[in-house]
C-alpha cells in the first residue's frame, strides 16, 4: 500500500482579494535582536508574502518570529537573530494576526489555513480511552515513507526511554535501521543512557529487573566525573566503556544529538548547552530539515520543539507537505498541550506508555514478518 500523505494545494492568487494586494511593506531593524514597531508576528500556518509580483511560501515557517525580506526572498527569523539593517514585514495597526483576513492578504500577507485540507488538524484533544490503531498505522507507514525518501525524523525524548532495557534496544535498532535521524534532549537521557551501557543501571537502578543496587544514586555521577575527566563523551565511548545504548549508536553513526541543557543538571556532559539560545538554535537547525518529529515522555522538549519547527517541509523539486508532529505521553495534559503549543497543525497525540510504544513501533519497522507485508 502506498503512502499518501495531504496534498498541498495553494490559493488561486489570480482571484481576489489576492489579485489585487499590495506588496509587503517593511521597516528597518535599528538594533540587533530589536524588531521595528508593528512587525509581523509568524504564526505555524502557512503564509505566503507578496514580493514584486509574486506570492512566496518560505521553505519553512516556525511561531513567534519575523519575515526578513532579503535579496527579493523572505526568511523566516527568531526576533533574536535580527541584525540592524533588516527588512522586516510589518502589518498596518488594524491588520490580523491569524486567520485568512482580507485586510492582512491586502498588506500582501496571506495566511492560508485550508492549503492541506481540514484533515491535517488535530480537532480534539485525545483521552486515555481513544483508539490509537490508526495513528500507529500511519506512523509506521510515514516513517518508512521518510527513511525511503531521504526525510529527516527527529526524536525528542525524555529521560523515562532509557530507563528500560527493552527500549534501549528498541531505539538502537531504529536508529541503526536509519528510523533516526536526529535527537533533541536534555542532560538526563544521554546521562542515563550511557550509565546504563556502562554500568548497567539508569539511576541507580538495573535497566532490566529494576531493582536498585547498593551505592546506585551514585551511579549517574560517576558516570559524570568519568565522561568529564576524558573530555568528551565520543572519548569515553572511544575508551572502550559503554558497551550498548542510543547515545553510543548515534555517535558511531555520526548521527546530530542536541542536548539543551537546564538549571537543575548534574555535571553536565560536555556536549551539553549551557546557553539557552544556543540551545534553541541548534535544535532548530534540526528541526528545519524535520519531515517528521516524534517527541516522547517530556513535555518541555516538546513544547518547545513544537513552537520552532516549521509545519511544513518544501522538497528540493518543491513540492510542499506536512511535517508531522507525534506527542507520545502517559500523561492527556502533555500531549494536549503539544497539540495545541503547534496550533493542532499535522499533530497527532498518543496518550501511551512511551516503552510499549517504542517497542511496538520497532516489531513494526525493524521485525521481518511487517517487512514482508510490503505496506509501502
Amino acid at each position: 500500500m502506498q503512502f499518501k500523505g495531504f496534498q498541498f494545494t495553494p490559493p488561486d492568487f489570480a482571484s481576489a482579494p489576492y489579485d489585487t494586494a499590495a506588496e509587503v511593506t517593511t521597516a528597518s531593524c535599528e538594533i540587533d535582536g530589536v524588531a521595528p514597531d508593528q512587525f509581523y508576528l509568524t504564526c505555524h500556518l502557512p503564509t505566503f508574502y507578496k514580493i514584486g509580483n509574486e506570492w512566496q511560501l518560505p521553505i519553512h515557517n516556525s511561531l513567534n518570529c519575523a519575515a526578513v525580506i532579503a535579496n527579493g526572498q523572505v526568511k523566516i527569523t527568531e526576533l533574536r537573530d535580527l541584525k540592524a539593517g533588516d527588512a522586516v514585514v510589518i502589518r498596518s495597526e488594524s491588520g490580523s494576526e491569524s486567520g485568512s483576513s482580507s485586510d492582512l492578504t491586502a498588506q500582501g500577507i496571506a495566511v492560508e489555513k485550508n492549503c492541506f485540507g481540514p484533515d491535517v488538524y488535530l480537532n480534539n484533544g485525545n483521552a486515555v480511552e481513544s483508539s490509537s490503531t490508526a495513528n500507529y498505522e500511519f506512523l509506521y507507514r510515514l516513517m518508512e515513507h521518510e527513511r525511503r525518501n531521504g526525510g529527516h525524523i527527529v526524536w525528542v525524548l525524555g529521560p523515562s526511554v532509557v530507563f528500560d532495557y527493552n527500549t534501549r534496544i528498541a531505539l538502537t535498532e531504529l536508529a541503526e535501521a536509519g528510523y533516526i535521524n536526529a535527537l533533541l534532549a536534555g542532560n538526563a537521557l544521554a546521562t542515563h543512557d550511557l550509565e546504563g551501557g556502562w554500568l548497567g543501571t539508569a539511576l541507580g537502578q538495573d535497566i532490566y529487573t529494576q531493582v536498585t543496587v547498593p551505592l546506585g544514586h551514585y551511579n549517574h555521577l560517576d558516570l559524570l566525573n568519568a565522561v568529564r575527566t576524558v573530555g568528551s563523551t565520543k572519548e569515553f565511548i572511544a575508551q572502550g566503556k559503554v558497551k550498548d545504548g542510543l547515545i553510543k549508536t548515534l555517535m558511531q553513526l555520526n548521527i546530530p544529538i542536541v542536548l539543551a541543557g537546564s538549571i537543575r543538571d548534574d555535571g553536565p556532559l560536555p556536549e551539553v548547552h549551557h546557553c539557552v539560545t544556543d540551545s534553541l538554535t541548534a535544535m532548530k537547525a534540526e528541526t528545519d530539515k524535520a519531515t517528521l518529529i516524534i517527541a516522547l515522555a517530556t513535555m518541555l522538549h516538546s513544547t518547545a520543539t513544537a513552537n520552532l519547527a516549521s509545519t511544513y517541509h518544501v522538497d528540493a523539486d518543491g513540492r510542499v507537505k506536512p511535517v508531522y508532529m507525534y506527542a507520545v505521553d502517559v500523561t492527556e495534559n502533555v500531549v494536549n498541550k503539544t497539540s495545541a503549543a503547534r496550533g493542532h497543525f499535522a499533530t497527532r497525540t498518543m496518550i501511551t506508555n512511551v516503552q510499549d510504544f517504542t517497542a511496538k513501533v520497532n516489531r513494526a519497522l525493524i521485525k521481518p514478518e511487517f517487512k514482508q507485508e510490503s505496506l509501502i
